[in-house]
């Protein structure tokens, strides 16, 4: 079982999260244990939730079974496992669920407080993927009600983790931060929920050629758009997008002053890496303006590590950090 929890730690997380794992592989073992599998679980929900070619009836119960395995109330991880993993195209997300039971092993592996704070954030998770399912579970295209639908989504899905993380360093790390937890906990918040609309818009024409959108009905309609029109125009989408870009540029900045307030410096950089490599998506998104809807918008390998050299270069301090 050992084995089993090393190759999660590293080949299998390092496959699914491959700028996530360049900040989780910097922390200390205290932290980077509970973090990288609460990211693995939620990935593997994920997945379930999206598998493509399986009924939406289907990958719902199959989410609901594995939900609960996580939360401790029952175990069908086994027949989850044997259905989905084979269905899985991306092999490291095959090999991701092929792994699920040495995964719920770790969980009950880990120190109860920790065991605890992992099965809060996923039921968090959890709630924001079933949502997710639910909405875009039809034929037709849906999209996002109101913005107040998608502040709530980013929140469940990643929001949430800012929480997570900011308690498990209280907990785990001395001298952690120069502010109180109360403040540090909202600036996580910000800084989840901005990283992740980067994703949503980043992803928007993908989702719009597959049903999905994200941007609120009620901001489209007010354009007199609907969502089907987006790709037919996506001009016409910009005064849509550019508030939430501004938005997602907000929760970034939070990121850096979240960052900045960090005292170990290792944790420091680990956190502020996301933000700063967030901060390029963000520019080139802003570059490509309504191409964003017709292409893949991504911070190249090379540019990555540019990021991280330069500000392992300056040990991730607060002035470089607000300069980037």
């Amino acid at each position: 079982m050992v084995k089993d929890f090393e190759n999660l730690r590293g080949p299998i997380l390092r496959a699914v999260s491959r700028s996530f794992y360049l900040s989780l592989r910097t922390l200390p073992r205290a932290l980077r244990d509970p973090l990288s599998l609460a990211y693995l679980l939620a990935r593997a929900t994920d997945t379930i939730a999206d598998t493509p070619g399986v009924p939406a009836n289907v990958r719902t119960e199959a989410l609901r079974n594995l939900v609960d395995a996580i939360q401790g109330a029952a175990d069908a991880v086994m027949t989850v496992r044997d259905l989905f993993a084979p269905l899985q195209r991306d092999a490291a997300e095959r090999a991701l669920i092929d792994a699920l039971p040495a995964a719920l092993a770790w969980l009950g592996a880990l120190e109860e407080r920790d065991r605890s704070e992992v099965r809060a954030v996923l039921q968090k998770i959890n709630r924001g993927q079933t949502l997710d399912l639910e909405r875009f579970s039809g034929a037709d295209m849906q999209a996002l009600p109101t913005a107040a639908d998608l502040d709530e989504y980013t929140y469940l899905v990643a929001g949430c983790v800012g929480e997570f993380w900011t308690r498990l360093c209280f907990a785990h790390v001395k001298n952690f931060s120069d502010r109180p937890e109360g403040e540090m906990r909202e600036l996580g918040v910000q800084y989840g929920k901005g990283l992740q609309l980067i994703n949503i818009l980043r992803d928007a024409g993908a989702d719009l050629r597959h049903g999905r959108c994200y941007l609120p009905a009620s901001e489209l309609h007010s354009l007199g758009l609907t969502p089907e029109e987006i790709l037919l125009n996506p001009a016409g989408a910009e005064p849509v997008m550019r508030p939430w870009l501004e938005k997602a540029k907000r929760g970034l900045d939070a990121g850096v002053e979240y960052a900045c307030a960090i005292r170990p410096r290792r944790i420091r950089f680990a956190t502020a890496l996301p933000a700063l490599i967030g901060a390029r998506t963000l520019a080139l998104m802003r570059e490509a303006g309504p191409e964003v809807f017709e292409r893949k918008i991504k911070t190249s390998r090379a540019e990555v590590r540019k990021i991280i050299f330069s500000t392992a270069l300056t040990f991730a301090s607060g002035g470089s950090l607000r300069k980037a």
